[in-house]
């Protein structure tokens, strides 16, 4: 081999050196992503006492509407604890999860509903969490979405009827007679 040609082949080893160096230093000097943990979707996360809230949201039309919280709640306890979610002018909902086991609030049969949120879709509501199994509480800011995306509209609560629409609704509008001239020649 020539002068040349162990020039040529020491100027390549240390390039690819350098470039196996570059690629792998970026492992050594950041942070692995996967030991973080962080809320991947929508919703927010905290864990209050024995209670592991993931994925948690406010659907609701607007600021000062009803509003249904979705999400998870995990109990890591060996008792039954109900988590109460305090909302915007005295409102509140309370949701019971079971020892060693977890609720799903988007499944719920009773869902968490709140008779108003402080915040408009698109922003942030301050919620007050408690559970009964510790008397701990906390602030908890949770995002408020409405029905734009369509996944979340067959979550929006539903207005309770008023006593206007309650006279108005078919079942109990009054049943019509019939009238002389409609029955008569059959």
């Amino acid at each position: 081999m020539n002068r040349g040609q162990r020039g040529k082949l020491a100027m390549a080893t240390a390039a690819l050196g350098i470039g196996l160096l570059s690629v792998t230093g970026c492992g050594y000097i950041n942070p692995q992503q996967t030991s973080e943990q962080y809320s991947a979707s929508d919703g927010t996360r905290t864990d209050l006492g024995a209670l592991e809230l993931r994925n948690f949201i406010i659907i609701a039309d607007g600021e000062d509407k009803p509003g249904r919280v979705i999400g998870a709640v995990y109990n890591t306890s060996s008792k039954d604890v109900v988590l109460t979610i305090k909302g915007a002018a005295g409102s509140q909902a309370e949701v019971p999860v079971k020892q060693k086991s977890y609720t799903m609030l988007n499944d719920s049969t009773a869902p968490a509903i709140l008779s108003a949120v402080s915040a408009k879709p698109g922003s942030m509501a301050e919620v007050t969490i408690s559970e009964d199994g510790t008397s701990q509480d906390a602030k908890f800011k949770v995002p408020v979405m409405d029905g734009t995306i369509t996944d979340y509209k067959a979550y929006l609560p539903t207005p309770e009827p008023t006593s206007t629409d309650a006279a108005t609704s078919p079942e109990t509008a009054p049943a019509e007679t019939p009238t002389p001239s409609s029955t008569a020649g059959h």
